[in-house]
């Protein structure tokens, strides 16, 4: 259950910071990073539990944490220069 839980959080998260991109604002900021410490929090709940192979679930969600990354930083320059 919590495996559903952490994938139905990370593409809510995606698409959260898509749509922050595209309409930022301070307090959707906020969601969008509740949404990263909840994916990883349950991420490495996962990983504890399981004991999952580590190196793919690492890389995995290096590649995530990268993308929301790059995806807040640009919300937050165009929230800025508005």
């Amino acid at each position: 259950m919590i495996l559903v839980l952490h994938v139905l959080i990370a593409v809510s998260s995606l698409v959260w910071t898509t749509y922050l991109f595209f309409s930022p604002g301070r307090a959707k900021l906020n969601v969008s990073y509740g949404l990263v410490v909840a994916t990883l929090a349950s991420g490495t709940y996962l990983v504890a539990s399981s004991g999952a192979h580590m190196l793919q679930a690492c890389a995995t969600g290096l590649l995530y944490v990268g993308l929301v990354s790059l995806g807040i930083a640009s919300a937050r320059s165009r929230l800025a220069a508005d």
